[in-house]
């Protein structure tokens, strides 16, 4: 009975309290979940961040992500959603898609996409029909996934061929290429890579495509940056369809656009949504006008020139002490290193480079003869340290660190002392100061 009148107390009183009180007051701080974000950002500050795919946002991109933006539900396109009280989330979303299309030059763009994955699925929903014959590049040799790798959607649902890179310069092989397009004759091919660090030539792949009467697709989500600022040939105006991230070298929130010609364009807006997506992230839409009005700065220009200084100076060093780079080196933000040389596995490097403070991703060379989750190589690309302020000079150090890592793989207490030097350098260099 006691239990019950208390029971009662407490439910009197609770009711008294405002709705604000109550969100406030009877829900406990999730320390669990902000004890790990502060431990997150403790070691994104204190390790060299080589993984070519990742990068560091600016806080005000951060803030727009984490915006009340978030609590809104907009299916649908600016002036025709699904919900009403869209007034002002469809003016962000113009927005959006204004910078967008400034930046890179493009006649319609759709910022929705939450993924790159997503936004290379409604690029082919808007053009393919299922079973219809893709022409792309093999993972092994730099592609994507979901450019028809057998265990990914795209392999699954499309009659997929692979091109390669060429097997001693390991550079795209254009006249096999072609010859593949004419004796398949694909409804679309796909160029753009993942880990490729030469310059793509969009014009020889729009003439391949032109021949066999197939449509051009550039999944530029590694380079967009570097297209962006005109360090990069563009896909346009030879291809259809670009689609990209925007959280790697273009330095936004992560997430996706799809850019392409204006007759395509109510195509991808319908495969998009309803076609692949519902709701889009607002949030994440404003976070991304915010990168693309960073990037329509000159200053981000000055930017992608040192992220290229930085890569080729990163590359030559390690060729300096020995090291093989595949396809030569780069022009790019990335480039790959064949470890067989040293006797060492990419997965075996990765490891002993985390231990170190360093992160990378192991990366296949081209033709490898190791698995695919052990690889023969390892994957590096300089836009973190790039947006870190790093530059020439300091790719010397990281370059040596990165050797005596490799060097001294199974050496844990030469490890931790390449540690110490790391924290020492990133001190200097903070991200979020």
């Amino acid at each position: 009975m006691k239990r019950r009148i208390m029971l009662a107390m407490v439910i009197a009183v609770s009711s008294c309290a405002t709705g604000t009180q109550l969100a406030r007051n009877t829900v406990p701080q999730d320390s669990a979940i902000f004890d790990l974000i502060d431990r997150e950002q403790h070691r994104q500050e204190h390790t060299i961040n080589l993984i070519a795919s990742e990068n560091y946002t600016s806080k005000e991109v951060m803030r727009a992500s984490a915006s009340p933006l978030t609590n809104k539900y907009a299916e649908g396109y600016a002036g025709k959603r699904y919900y009403a009280g869209c007034e002002v989330i469809d003016d962000v979303e113009r927005i959006a898609i204004a910078r967008c299309k400034e930046l890179f030059n493009a006649e319609h763009a759709n910022v929705q996409p939450h993924a790159g994955s997503q936004a290379n699925m409604a690029a082919y929903f808007a053009v393919l029909k299922p079973g219809d014959t893709i022409l792309g590049m093999s993972l092994a040799e730099g592609g994507h996934l979901t450019h028809g790798h057998p265990v990914n959607f795209s392999g699954s649902i499309y009659n997929v061929v692979q091109y390669k890179v060429h097997p001693e310069t390991h550079l795209l092989d254009f006249d096999e290429i072609e010859k593949l397009a004419l004796e398949h004759k694909p409804k679309l091919i796909v160029c753009g890579a993942s880990a490729y660090s030469r310059t793509i030539d969009f014009a020889r792949f729009a003439a391949i495509a032109k021949k066999v009467g197939a449509l051009l697709m550039a999944d530029i989500a590694h380079i967009a940056g570097l297209v962006a600022a005109g360090l990069h040939p563009s896909p346009f105006p030879h291809a259809d369809i670009a689609t990209s991230t925007t959280h790697k070298t273009l330095r936004g929130p992560r997430g996706a656009i799809i850019l392409c010609k204006k007759e395509l364009a109510a195509a991808v807006d319908k495969a998009v949504m309803p076609g692949t997506q519902g709701g889009p992230f607002m949030n994440v839409i404003a976070a991304k006008a915010v990168a693309f009005h960073e990037a329509l700065d000159s200053s981000f220009i000055r930017y992608q020139e040192q992220v290229i200084m930085n890569a080729k100076a990163l590359a030559k060093n390690l060729q300096d002490k020995g090291y093989d780079i595949v396809a030569g080196g780069t022009d790019n933000h990335l480039f790959i290193v064949d470890l067989r040389s040293k006797k060492v596995s990419g997965r075996a490097t990765e490891l002993a480079l985390q231990k170190a403070g360093i992160t990378c991703s192991r990366s296949c060379i081209p033709f490898d003869p190791a698995k695919p989750w052990i690889t023969s190589g390892v994957r590096f690309g300089t836009p973190g340290l790039t947006t870190r302020g790093m530059g020439v000079a300091q790719m010397a150090q990281v370059a040596d660190f990165v050797d005596r890592a490799i060097m001294q793989h199974a050496d844990e207490d030469a490890l931790n002392a390449i540690k110490q030097e790391v924290e020492t350098l990133c001190a200097q260099f903070p991200i979020y100061k």
